[in-house]
């Protein structure tokens, strides 16, 4: 049994002396050993959310991939001690469908410690490292936090309990819909001809029908996971996805937003019965395409100078704002559309279509400064292994049969 002391590193990290002897223990894995076939082999990485200045505390992100299906779960941390990463771990068991049997990691402190070490012996988890600065041992989960965590969450500064907790929202739902609903293919071979390099994939699935077609799971949990799939609607779940994105972006530090805030950024949590029961208008759903996160991420950053704080012309909502605003607060989740035809209802012949783009840019100021009730219970989580919700279950029922 190592015995060590601790001191205290910098940027408040947790270090030992022994940390040299704790590596040598570590057995090293590299891209090119990973042949799992069986699902439960992870890798494990850290995403600093800190913007342009690494100093100070932020948030980060605990991606882990599994190797075999390429499932992935992204959980937030508020700061990168390893008692949280423990915590995160102990709270991937739980969402994950099938069991962690090993996972893999880098050689920072928040995975090379004797606390990480002693939990991964304790439940009988394999625990490896890859190579120092090799970052292609950990191949697959350096992919996914681009593909996933950047391209969703981007590069802001997020700091604080109110980020972290809509920071869960966000990858409650995006978990839903990367491993249900975004298929990918695997390499197979890759052969050199010269200059060029001949590669061959795999059929495209998703990380769920890859777990399925493992044959590993139990037959009561794999026909709840077709079932659960089965009710959700992913173009629901987009939609609530990319609301939650918008949320979540309230909570930025940029160096150009104001040190001292006059309220709190809105919260808007995730809601299962939303991608499931709720009809969304058919105006909303056109644009959502897979590749509007990235596109809207874009046209963010792409706004710059001097802001548009001055109207060309007449408001056509004047004098309605304050009804529009009592309806966000009433339901955050309702859209600029379905709000802007419930106008055209109670005012017939007042609004053109083409005034809906007003209507969104003055709901968008609306929602940034609202202040929304935050319900601080952890919501029924679909793909974990758990049963359920009742009304969950039921639909899967009627649409299976």
């Amino acid at each position: 049994m190592l015995r060590s002391s601790r001191k205290q590193g910098p940027r408040g990290i947790s270090t030992t002396r022994s940390g040299t002897l704790l590596k040598k223990q570590i057995p090293i894995r590299t891209f090119q050993d990973w042949n799992e076939a069986k699902p439960g082999f992870l890798e494990a990485d850290l995403v600093a959310h800190c913007g342009t200045q690494a100093e100070g505390a932020y948030l980060y992100t605990l991606t882990l991939t599994d190797v075999a299906t390429g499932w992935t779960e992204c959980l937030p941390l508020l700061n990168r001690g390893q008692d949280a990463v423990i915590v995160a771990l102990k709270r991937a068991r739980q969402l994950l469908p099938f069991p962690i049997l090993g996972i893999d990691t880098d050689n920072g402190g928040e995975f090379i410690n004797m606390e990480l070490a002693a939990y991964c012996e304790q439940e009988h988890i394999t625990f490896t490292r890859g190579r120092p600065q090799r970052s292609n041992d950990q191949c697959y989960v350096e992919q996914k936090n681009g593909q996933i965590v950047r391209q969703v969450v981007g590069y802001d500064r997020f700091v604080g309990e109110l980020a972290y907790r809509q920071l869960t929202e966000l990858y409650r739902a995006l978990r839903l819909y990367v491993n249900c609903f975004q298929p990918s293919m695997k390499l197979q071979t890759k052969q050199r001809e010269g200059s060029k390099v001949r590669r061959t994939y795999d059929q495209a699935q998703t990380p769920l029908q890859r777990l399925l077609a493992a044959g590993e799971l139990a037959a009561v949990k794999h026909q709840e996971l077709v079932r659960v799939t089965h009710a959700l609607d992913p173009l629901r779940l987009l939609h609530q996805l990319e609301h939650l994105q918008k949320a979540l972006w309230q909570h930025a530090i940029t160096p150009s937003s104001s040190p001292e805030k006059t309220s709190p950024a809105s919260m808007l949590p995730f809601s299962v019965q939303l991608c499931s029961e709720e009809k969304l208008p058919a105006e909303g759903i056109t644009a959502s395409h897979p590749s509007l996160l990235k596109k809207e991420r874009r046209r963010k950053y792409q706004k710059s100078g001097r802001p548009h704080d001055w109207r060309t012309r007449e408001d056509p909502y004047e004098g309605l704002w304050e009804q529009i605003t009592s309806w966000l607060v009433a339901n955050p989740e309702r859209t600029g559309v379905d709000i802007f035809h419930e106008l055209q209802h109670l005012y017939p012949g007042r609004f053109r279509s083409t005034q809906v783009r007003t209507l969104q840019r003055g709901i968008q100021k609306i929602r940034a400064r609202l202040l929304v009730t935050f319900d601080d219970q952890w919501g029924e989580e679909v793909v974990n292994g758990h049963t359920p919700a009742p009304e969950l279950r039921a639909e899967v029922v009627v649409g299976v049969s």
